[in-house]
């Protein structure tokens, strides 16, 4: 099991993390598909396959390019350098909407090992409770997770409802799993604790049967 990272460590490595989705791996696949989602990866976040065969991937505190010759690996250290290393441009183009995170190219990005390695396992077991959700509730035709990197959550949509994992935000910093009907205000009831619906976080959620077991109650309750 992953040791915990103390709440600094592990406020400042997701704040940098997003920075990266945001500024080079979402922005990347932005210039070359127009789409903006991530998934889920081994050590953390990557794009989906680009155009050209290649992807970028995020494994812990390191950025994996992959092409034609195999994969290589360097260290985040900036976006600026990270770009450079992938030999793409930084910044998110945004047209509409601006990005959440701002586009500091030179700014250190500080990232901690352990709360980079429990973030990832944090995406994994929502990988793994969002797919099982999937396959239940195929008849409301449910989005694949995916990354959104405007959030930085790991996320599906089936029928009016959102269910996905965050890894802590400005309001609520510890990671937590969340059901979030369209329709607000959510029903009465001590399940549904908070305005945009409810959530539980890592630390009473732990393994992918409770999360499983946290989507399923949301659902059967707004279902009723």
């Amino acid at each position: 099991m992953t040791a915990a990272p103390s709440p600094e460590a592990l406020a400042t490595t997701r704040q940098s993390l997003h920075r990266v989705a945001e500024h080079l791996l979402a922005a990347t696949r932005k210039r070359a598909t127009g789409e903006i989602t991530l998934a889920q990866g081994a050590g953390g976040f990557r794009t989906p396959p680009l155009p050209d065969g290649s992807a970028l991937a995020v494994d812990g505190t390191v950025l994996v390019v992959t092409g034609a010759g195999g994969d290589r690996r360097e260290h985040l250290r900036t976006i600026a350098q990270a770009a450079d290393f992938a030999g793409v441009p930084a910044g998110f183009p945004w047209t509409k909407y601006p990005p959440a995170t701002p586009f500091e190219p030179d700014a250190p990005l500080t990232l901690d090992e352990v709360a980079a390695a429990a973030l990832a396992d944090w995406f994994r077991l929502g990988q793994e409770a969002l797919s099982a959700l999937v396959g239940e509730v195929a008849v409301e035709s449910p989005s694949e997770p995916q990354i959104f990197p405007e959030h930085f959550d790991l996320g599906i949509t089936a029928g009016p409802v959102n269910y996905g994992f965050s890894p802590g935000d400005d309001a609520l910093a510890e990671p937590y799993v969340y059901v979030g009907p369209h329709q607000l205000p959510p029903p009465a009831g001590d399940f549904w604790n908070a305005s945009f619906g409810a959530y539980r976080t890592w630390s009473q959620v732990t393994n992918t049967q409770q999360a499983l077991d946290f989507l399923r109650a949301g659902h059967s309750s707004l279902a009723r």
